[in-house]
């Protein structure tokens, strides 16, 4: 077997099964990491020595006949925000750069607890705050394994970088933005945004003093190189944890069988005021009519009466002024509670308007971004779409309005553009139906295909 090309699922099974040892998956796995990553700079932590020790009692555990879980010897990377006891977290963030929590977060201690084996950290953007590119003044930048001239995406840009290049199985991103959504379309793999509160908060970005400021739209997810892996890993990590108490206590269903001839499918090439690349927009149309083709109800359907614009100046909005609330010198104007009030009851009523549109469709398809992997640049400058200029920071927006709405997503790996880059395709669902979304991204994806690796690796 291709050890550090094969998804979770199989790797899992194979080291069950004895066709191969953890120790040897770990083995692989660094390597990988060893040859790669001087060119990507996406891991930026490793503690080879506690993944071997880990491994070697893994392999001595299965020859007893004990089993840890569904993800027994199998090694990962967490994206440098989650944290890692005894394993440094710093979000790229210079006071935190030789931080080292005491405890797991609970996605790290659950994926442990499944059997999994923490082999290092991924880099990001600093403090999370890019979901286009990964930059940070203690590690960095993170290149593309599709081209390292061009950004991997952001804030999860190590993680879909590693992911791509073979340098670990799976990953667990985070998401306000886009930022486990974008970096899966840039670097060509498959990612799950949850609804809102599905996986509990504690632990991300620990080592700041102070409450937590960010409580909604922030989401944390799964990144692998197949639905089934998004599936294993979003069951591993949701649910509440007695902390984070915004995380309600949804099950987590079996992820039914779907064919496309049972699927209503809606979808649109772009937003009203959304500028998109005409390939982008393309590879949704395409898609969409070759899932006709195959028996789907499709169409480009009505969207919700809502102003797309404005729910992205909102969630802006929302955003400062929960960061404002504990910056309060900084600000000339302090938000106040009525502001703060009134900007969730606008998002109230665009998520109620969103859930009557899933009532009647099963997922909306679109693209995940408005362009491809672009090449590096700095922050904040304009990006080129079909030789125009735009906002940078509209990169996000196809993404960002289900952060704003705390709707599920998927993000599959499609084709690639002229360039030869990875495209992906969007496809959202109904809140706190993720095993319905899946099995739906399932049966698209046998239309949009499998992970492709990047060339050279």
């Amino acid at each position: 077997m291709d050890i550090v090309f094969s998804n979770t699922i199989e790797l899992a099974t194979a080291i069950r099964a004895g066709h191969v040892s953890a120790t040897e998956v770990l083995k692989a796995h660094l390597a990988q990491i060893d040859t790669h990553n001087p060119t990507l700079n996406a891991v930026i932590t490793l503690d080879a020595e506690r993944a071997y020790e880990r491994a070697r009692e893994a392999d001595e555990a299965l020859a007893r006949g004990e089993h840890w879980g569904p993800l027994h010897g199998v090694p990962f990377t967490l994206k440098d925000a989650h944290a890692t006891s005894g394993m440094r977290t710093t979000t790229g963030f210079p006071p935190l750069a030789d931080y080292v929590p005491q405890e797991d977060s609970p996605v790290a201690a659950r994926l442990k607890a499944a059997g999994g084996n923490l082999m290092g950290k991924t880099n990001v953007h600093m403090m999370l705050a890019d979901p286009a590119q990964s930059i940070n003044p203690i590690f960095g930048r993170t290149n593309n394994p599709w081209d390292s001239k061009r950004t991997p995406g952001g804030s999860s840009g190590g993680a879909a970088a590693a992911l791509a290049a073979g340098m670990t199985p799976f990953e667990i991103g985070t998401d306000l933005t886009g930022s486990i959504r974008i970096p899966a379309h840039f670097c060509g793999v498959f990612g799950l945004k949850p609804t809102e509160h599905r996986v509990p908060l504690t632990g991300l970005i620990p080592g700041l003093p102070g409450p937590r400021p960010v409580r909604i739209m922030s989401c944390i997810g799964p990144m692998a190189r197949t639905v089934e892996d998004l599936a294993l890993l979003f069951a591993i990590i949701a649910g509440p944890d007695g902390r984070d108490t915004d995380v309600a206590p949804v099950p987590v269903g079996e992820i039914p069988q779907l064919g496309l001839d049972r699927l209503r499918i809606a979808f649109a090439p772009t937003f009203p005021g959304f500028p998109v690349a005409a390939q982008m927009r393309e590879a949704v149309e395409e898609l969409a009519k070759r899932l006709s083709v195959l028996g789907a109800v499709v169409e480009e359907a009505a969207l919700p009466q809502v102003d797309f614009q404005q729910e992205v100046a909102s969630t802006a909005a929302l955003m400062s002024m929960m960061m404002g609330a504990f910056q309060l010198e900084e600000q000339e104007r302090p938000t106040t509670l009525a502001q703060y009030l009134e900007a969730l009851d606008i998002r109230d009523q665009s998520i109620a308007a969103w859930e009557q549109f899933f009532e009647e469709w099963d997922v909306l398809l679109c693209p995940p971004s408005m362009m491809t992997a672009f090449p590096h640049c700095e922050p904040g400058s304009p990006l080129i779409v079909d030789g125009k200029e735009v906002s940078y920071w509209m990169v996000s927006f196809h993404s960002t309005v289900f952060n704003y709405t705390g709707h599920p997503a998927v993000v599959l790996p499609y084709k690639l553009d002229r360039d030869g880059l990875p495209t992906g395709v969007q496809v959202i669902g109904k809140r706190w139906d993720e095993s319905r979304l899946l099995a739906t991204a399932k049966a698209i994806s046998k239309v949009t295909g499998p992970f492709q690796r990047p060339p050279g690796y």
